[in-house]
């Protein structure tokens, strides 16, 4: 069979999926309908177009309620009021070990403790750097290694904050650099703690027994929980941080003085410390919690949130595309309400995975990403690795999930626009493909 003769019995067709409900039934070829959905694509793709069909996709938001957060690849810690989503909250739980066993600290009553200083390397922020009054407790619970934590999980703690007093306020300082001593070193949260936990240590390594070993030390100081104490911020305020405990940088260090030597000790944070973020976030009577306990109402917006939401979009009208199909393109437009400037951004891309009807726990990757367009205010999916299994009877044509990229290290939050929004720019499925 020749090339010619193959062309001339291939029928190539665009699909265009728009959200617009006027349009749903619509299967016209009219060249009045040949431009829904095609503001995108290069024309040379609809020379053997023969015709534009059109279905409906639903939208809404689901709540994850079993977020792990064990040794994620950074802790949070901060609290913000989104006026969309309510107040989140975040703290954290880790273990310290020992820099060195058996530390020699000489004579230690000719020791003079300057200071015990907490440093956590920033690694992003989301909100404003408004003051933080914090709390550090040592923890009276082991955190297991062989233990699942979520962010609901929790652990006892003494009573006493860990803090010098006088320096429980700190203004975050995310971006620049960080001054200790003569050195310069990334930014860093520097947290000061009671210089009396410091002596008690010193002595401990003097005459006891738990500095021999860090199982040791672990059973005798189990770690620590760091948390804020601030008053739910007003609407629009507060910010959230994010730090890299398992930079070399992130540790607790006794500074002191020892016949006019300046000297110091590390407490190390390293990946044989088992750590997790502990997230309380609060969306009563809020528009993201509407949409949570009604489904209808994802159609005009749907949202997405760090560690509590996450939007889902339905297209039973895949199943329409014939089997004995090539898609050559199926890019989803997923606009979004943001104004350039404002504190609270979307993030720069969204996972996305699809959920299992049997399975409705599972979330399985389809292995791209949806990445943003700050111009036009609106993510980018490329389906057509996912539609084209769908189509080919490989894969079910289940719902997809979309959720910030970071959903387990980071507070970002979306607004999507759903197809009945109000705003003038609507979500939009555009799918390109040959059958033979």
């Amino acid at each position: 069979m020749s090339s010619s003769y193959i062309a001339s019995w291939r029928k190539v067709f665009l699909l265009s999926a728009t959200f617009l409900l006027a349009l749903l039934l619509a299967t016209s070829c009219k060249k009045k309908e040949n431009t829904l959905g095609l503001n995108g694509l290069n024309q040379n793709e609809m020379l053997q177009s023969f015709g534009i069909d059109t279905f409906s996709l639903v939208t809404f938001t689901i709540e994850d309620d079993s977020v792990i957060t064990k040794d994620a690849p950074n802790v949070l810690l901060g609290v913000y009021n989104d006026p969309k989503f309510g107040v989140m909250n975040a703290s954290f739980y880790t273990q310290l070990r020992l820099s060195g066993i058996n530390p020699n600290f000489g004579d230690v009553s000719s020791i003079i403790v300057d200071s015990m200083v907490l440093g956590l390397e920033y690694t992003g922020s989301y909100g404003d750097f408004s003051p933080l009054t914090l709390e550090v407790f040592e923890l009276s619970e082991q955190i297991s290694r062989d233990s699942m934590y979520y962010a609901f999980s929790t652990l006892t703690y003494g009573s006493q904050n860990l803090i010098e007093p006088g320096y429980e306020v700190i203004t975050p300082k995310p971006f620049g650099k960080t001054i200790i001593g003569a050195d310069t070193v990334d930014a860093q949260m520097r947290i000061h703690l009671r210089k009396t936990l410091a002596e008690t240590f010193i002595n401990e390594a003097a005459s006891g027994t738990a500095f021999v070993s860090n199982d040791a030390f672990l059973e005798y100081f189990k770690g620590i929980m760091v948390r804020t104490s601030n008053p739910n911020p007003a609407s629009g305020m507060g910010g959230v941080y994010y730090f890299n405990l398992n930079d070399p940088l992130s540790k607790m260090t006794i500074y002191y003085t020892q016949e006019g030597s300046q000297k110091k000790y590390d407490f190390v944070i390293n990946t044989n410390c088992v750590d997790f973020n502990h997230v309380e976030i609060d969306n009563s009577g809020k528009p993201v919690a509407t949409v949570i306990s009604d489904t209808i109402s994802g159609m005009k917006q749907f949202y997405a949130q760090a560690f509590k939401s996450r939007a889902v979009v339905q297209i039973p009208g895949i199943s329409s595309i014939p089997k004995k199909s090539i898609i050559h393109k199926a890019e989803l437009y997923l606009p979004v309400q943001y104004q350039t400037g404002t504190k609270y951004p979307p993030g720069f891309d969204i996972s996305v995975a699809t959920r299992p009807k049997d399975n409705p726990n599972a979330l399985l990757s389809v292995g791209v990403l949806g990445t943003y367009n700050e111009y036009n205010k609106y993510y980018k999916v490329d389906l057509r690795n996912y539609i084209q299994t769908v189509v080919s009877g490989l894969t079910p044509n289940n719902e997809l999930i979309f959720s910030p990229r970071f959903f387990i290290t980071s507070a970002d939050r979306i607004i999507f626009n759903g197809p009945n929004t109000t705003n003038k720019v609507k979500p939009k499925l555009v799918i390109t493909y040959t059958e033979y």
